[in-house]
């Protein structure tokens, strides 16, 4: 913390610490102190000198890093990672040389200081941290001001001890506001990180009821593990990690560590499979980490860093096994300043993205591009005010619901870094962000955080004690109102790896999710039952409108789309020489989320094959023709004018209630008035045939709501070809 503080600070800390007289004797490195070890002093003097020399190296990179930071963004630091690394390669040289003074002797203000300040830039969660921060200051606590004030404060906030670091906070501002118009961005920073403390002590008081599970040795290893994607459904987990044997094959001079690649696992049977590598055509020589998925999991968006324009997005496509060559997104998302995380809308016609270009409201901001007509991504739109703050936000998210967005902030209402937050676009409008609370969020930075179409699992990155080593990647399970979970102390809901939340006998109640539905599952052919890939089209019936379009998967037939509820969905399936397949989602806003498993068999265009219309909608009791109805009959007549041959027999049937004569009388009407609408657009009458069967020939029982919605449907048959 190198600016005028540190000035002010040793002109005044005398009066403005506490009083030194109740402290530790401080202990220098003389024989006067140690007039029987000459031997033992003189090898603990020479660590100390090698060790303070690496420190140093350290602290002015540090120092540099930090003024700069603050010379570019007009605000110091809120986490640690906004100078991560800085001087690390130094500090970790330091570090073994004084421990081993430290063995000797450890009541020297100065090496305590060392190796707490080490320590809180190298392993900040390290209970070191605190002990050797507090030792020098008890040693001395005019000493190394202001630094060491400002990492105990942190240090103490990083360890949720809230009222410690509001007091070392405090000490700091007293000082600062002694020369307020020369520490004006000092003051607001202090301020800031006593209203974080402070917002983090009522919420730590009150913990969400939540279940916090780290996901397993499958995906997390020793080396550091995050920036986690699910598909909807949580069949598909792709994240980042730095990890030894990697494609890369030199290490980052700047920390040391491997390349950052991208791992893929897949859920099978309830459980994680092994993380495997994406392989080069993926993965560079150089930093490649996830940044966004979409729901169905066929579309992978890449971050991948470059000097000349500080980190852009590419983009792969899923073809049966095997990912595309990763492209550069253009000019409208990418810049030559740095973007990060990417969320698809579950509709593909909207990326919201993050960058840290010219014109925003502060440091990274969270934009939205639209698809145009041709296909690409239109001019980027910045959420505003609601949203982006004049600090950094990062970690965009948008659920397959189409409305709730998810994202992290250091502004808003924060326990200390980054913190996650959720906001609903309703009525034209972002609502208030909304804190989503502890333990998912604390002092140290939660970012990237993902959640599950039903809302029950959501999926972050955080360096927790009991975890496999560095950044580890846990479930967050969210529970519902009606009960107190059994289990509700901080020990419990934050699960080590030995003994994770789920082996626990508590009662789980989990929480009710978005208003959606997710329809997934496999596409083939009827007689081979082969998988097929096929366009999937999703309209909205009311208005007549294509809102996306979606293909499945070549090798597996699998697809996933996500239906947000407010509209009635028509969906259908198409493949040249095959049927289309129709199928009818009504769902109003109400609709309560639901996972819809549904294999569909395309049938050949053959003699006496069937399909049933379900996108044909007539009015009550009557046998006009709805106009929601317009793109199934659109499919019907592209289908009899793709084939000329073709002749059909148009069906209608009912269910039982009503008499027979009554039934028979109103499918045969509706029948024909279908025939009618495929006459007046230019189809042959001698090419259709109407058909009225009442309740004749059922396909479910009529005993129930479900099976006669089912029962009242219309078919066509091919007659001949």
């Amino acid at each position: 913390m190198t600016f005028s503080l540190k000035h002010t600070l040793l002109a005044l800390a005398a009066v403005t610490l506490l009083n030194a007289g109740g402290f530790a004797q401080n202990t220098p490195f003389d024989k006067d102190h140690f007039p029987n070890q000459k031997d033992q002093l003189k090898d603990a003097k020479k660590n100390l000198e090698q060790g303070r020399d690496a420190f140093e190296l350290g602290k002015k990179e540090y120092d540099f890093i930090l003024e700069d930071y603050v010379a570019k963004h007009k605000y110091y630091p809120v986490s640690r990672n906004d100078y991560q690394h800085a001087g690390d390669i130094y500090f970790k040289q330091a570090q073994p040389f004084l421990a081993k003074a430290q063995d000797f002797n450890p009541n020297n203000d100065e090496l305590n200081f060392m190796l707490g300040f080490v320590y809180f830039n190298i392993d900040p969660l390290n209970e070191k941290t605190t002990t050797y921060l507090e030792r020098a200051y008890q040693l001395n606590p005019n000493g190394n001001q202001p630094d060491l004030s400002y990492a105990l404060a942190w240090a103490y906030q990083l360890h949720l001890k809230w009222d410690d670091a509001i007091k070392h906070y405090q000490l700091v501002l007293n000082v600062l506001n002694k020369n307020a118009k020369d520490n004006a961005i000092a003051i607001e920073e202090m301020n800031k990180k006593i209203d974080e403390c402070k917002v983090g002590k009522a919420r730590s008081a009150a913990p969400e009821r939540i279940y916090v599970d780290n996901v397993g040795s499958a995906i997390n290893s020793r080396f550091p593990d995050y920036s986690a994607f699910i598909t909807a459904d949580e069949s598909m987990i792709v994240f980042t990690a730095r990890r030894d044997g990697g494609t890369g094959t030199k290490n980052d001079e700047q920390d040391g560590l491997p390349f950052e690649d991208l791992y893929v696992s897949y859920r099978k049977d309830g459980k994680w499979e092994q993380s495997q590598n994406m392989g080069p055509n993926i993965n560079s020589e150089e930093h490649d980490a996830t940044a966004g998925l979409s729901a169905d999991g066929s579309i992978l968006f890449i971050y991948k860093f470059k000097e000349k324009d500080g980190g852009d997005i590419y983009v792969s496509k899923l073809t049966g096994n095997t990912w595309s060559k990763p492209e550069h997104l253009n000019k409208n998302i990418n810049s030559k300043y740095h973007e990060s995380s990417v969320s698809l809308s579950y509709d593909g016609k909207k990326l919201y993205f993050v960058s840290d270009r010219e014109g925003g409201l502060g440091d990274r901001d969270i934009y939205v591009s639209t698809l145009d007509a041709k296909g690409d991504w239109g001019p980027a739109e910045n959420l505003g005010t609601t949203i982006n703050t004049k600090y950094a936000e990062e970690g965009v998210f948008m659920h397959p619901d189409g409305k709730t967005l998810y994202f992290s902030s250091k502004g808003h209402s924060t326990m200390g870094g980054f913190d996650i937050f959720k906001s609903v676009f309703e009525n034209g409008k972002w609502s208030e962000p909304e804190n989503l609370g502890y333990p998912i969020n604390g002092p140290a930075d939660d970012v990237f955080f993902v959640i599950n179409g039903s809302g029950h699992h959501g999926y972050f990155a955080s360096i927790k004690q009991g975890g496999y080593g560095d950044k580890d990647i846990y479930k967050i399970t969210f529970l519902g109102p009606e009960k107190s979970p059994v289990l509700m102390n901080e020990d419990n809901l934050l699960a080590s790896v030995a003994a994770p939340v789920s082996d626990f006998k508590a009662e789980r109640i989990v929480s009710k999710g978005p208003k959606m539905t997710i329809l997934k599952g496999i596409i083939s052919d009827e007689q081979t039952k082969l998988p097929l890939e096929a366009q999937i089209d999703l309209i909205d019936n009311e208005k007549n409108e294509l809102l996306a379009t979606f293909r499945s998967n070549g090798t597996t037939g699998k697809y996933l789309v996500s239906l947000p509820s407010g509209k009635n969905y028509g969906i259908a399936v198409k493949r040249d020489g095959y049927l289309f397949h129709s199928e009818n989602f009504d769902l109003p806003a109400t609709a309560d989320f639901q996972e819809v498993e549904k294999n569909i068999e395309l049938k050949k265009i053959d003699i006496g094959k069937t399909i049933v219309l379900r996108n044909i909608f007539f009015d009550f009791d009557k046998a006009t023709i709805r106009p929601e109805s317009a793109n199934e009959l659109d499919r019907l007549i592209k289908l009899l004018t793709d084939n000329p041959g073709i002749r059909i027999e148009l069906g209608s049937h009912t269910d039982s209630k009503g008499s027979d004569d009554y039934n028979q009388k109103l499918s045969q009407q509706r029948s024909q008035s279908v025939v009618n609408y495929l006459i007046s657009k230019g189809i042959a009458a001698s090419r259709l045939e109407a058909k009225g069967y009442g309740e004749t020939v059922p396909i479910a029982t009529n005993d129930t709501d479900e099976g006669r919605q089912q029962n009242r449907r219309t078919e066509f048959k091919i007659l001949s070809k």
